[in-house]
């Protein structure tokens, strides 16, 4: 399996990290070896000062498809879930100045925390989802999939065109505003429509 991410989904977040609006999805990968799962706690790594919470929809791939068109795109998913696109902002911005890709800022051991997933027929609009990110207890990011520059089915048509999607892969959808820092001790609990869909503590 595979982990497709996408970047400056979101209006407000592209303005809060100074970044050009893109034309088309802003695309990267992370490995397996990114995931983190069943509420397992994070360990902080050694190469970074700071480490940055990225709340986002993720969308679990249940068959095998390329080129796919935007109308046909909802075929190739049933289950939605939540999870955390940890960044090394400061790894990321030594690359992104030096013109370097920023792989080693996203794609590190456990950068992907992942909930477990929920049938998408639970809701009645799939582009009218809200999300939110606690630390501590008090809210720090809240979104809705409203606000994406590009929905769903126009993501999953985007990356089919390049990489053959998978059962089983992963499509993080972006992240709205309020990114920002977490340090040891802190505790991140994430929610779906209000319902918590996971909640780990960073050591």
């Amino acid at each position: 399996m595979k982990i497709i991410c996408i970047g400056r989904n979101y209006t407000e977040h592209i303005e809060e990290l100074n970044n050009e609006r893109p034309e088309e999805p802003v695309v990267f990968l992370k490995p397996d070896s990114a995931l983190l799962k069943n509420n397992d706690p994070f360990y902080f790594p050694a190469f970074t000062n700071e480490l940055h919470h990225e709340v986002e929809l993720v969308i679990k791939i249940s068959r095998e498809g390329k080129n796919i068109q935007p109308k046909f795109a909802h075929k190739y998913y049933e289950e939605v879930g939540l999870g955390i696109d940890f960044t090394a902002r400061d790894l990321q911005q030594k690359a992104k100045e030096k013109g370097l890709p920023w792989e080693k800022a996203k794609a590190f051991n456990h950068s992907a925390p992942v909930s477990g997933f929920v049938d998408k027929k639970l809701f009645s609009n799939l582009q009218n989802i809200s999300f939110s990110l606690e630390k501590n207890g008090k809210s720090v990011q809240q979104g809705n999939t409203s606000l994406m520059l590009f929905p769903i089915d126009e993501l999953i048509a985007h990356v089919s065109q390049f990489f053959t999607l998978k059962k089983g892969d992963l499509l993080f959808t972006g992240t709205p505003k309020g990114t920002g820092p977490v340090q040891i001790g802190d505790r991140l609990t994430g929610k779906l429509e209000g319902q918590e869909m996971f909640d780990f503590e960073i050591k």
